[in-house]
């Protein structure tokens, strides 16, 4: 489980970061690299880091629990 959730971090960290570069220089990584944004590579990557967003947020237990 553990690995699982170092790789949802990974991917809301590069979602997080292409959406930085949007934001400032009005350019998209992911549909640099797999199309534009509406082509079906661009999608799956954007859907992948959507459900890890999603999974993450099963996270907020562990990470405000006080040990």
């Amino acid at each position: 489980m553990k690995a699982l959730n170092v790789i949802s971090l990974i991917l809301i960290i590069l979602g997080g970061l292409n959406w930085l570069s949007v934001g400032l220089f009005e350019y998209d990584v992911v549909s640099e690299i797999f199309g534009a944004a509406d082509d079906v590579g661009s999608r799956i990557v954007y859907t992948i880091v959507g459900l890890a967003a999603l999974y993450a947020l099963a996270l907020f237990p562990k990470v405000s629990r006080d040990d």
